[in-house]
């Protein structure tokens, strides 16, 4: 498969659109673009290195040579502090779709383009079988 196509899963990208369908669309079109180019998965099609929903991530920030750890959740579940990034988030809107080692350029909203690279996924619900999250 080609390195630059984002995956999502059928349930992540329903539950994200009923999400965006709440939002003013404009704000969100970055995410909405990726998601509309996104090849769609089955849960039993998901590699254990893809960054789904309720996946914990490991990823280096290129630009500031800074890796960070994040969940990526639903906003309601979001908590900077507890290191639980929403999906909506510029930042969690990049990562979303991403396998280890790829790498994005993304506009956050100070105006800079960041390049994000995937470095590890430490947990994937679909990998632990947790099908309710």
């Amino acid at each position: 498969m080609n390195e630059d196509v984002l995956l999502i899963t059928q349930k992540d990208l329903a539950r994200i659109k009923n999400v965006l369908s709440y939002q003013d669309s404009e704000e969100f079109e970055d995410l909405e673009l990726e998601l509309d180019r996104a090849h769609i998965i089955t849960d039993d099609e998901v590699p254990k290195d893809l960054v789904t929903m309720n996946s914990k991530i490991r990823f280096l920030n290129i630009q500031d040579d800074k890796e960070m750890i994040v969940t990526i959740v639903y906003p309601s579940d979001a908590d900077f502090k507890m290191g639980r990034i929403s999906v909506l988030a510029p930042l969690g809107s990049a990562l979303i779709g991403l396998r280890v080692n790829q790498e994005i350029n993304w506009k956050f909203p100070d105006g800079k383009t960041r390049t994000l690279k995937i470095l590890d996924v430490l947990y994937q619900p679909e990998a632990n079988e947790d099908w309710h999250l």
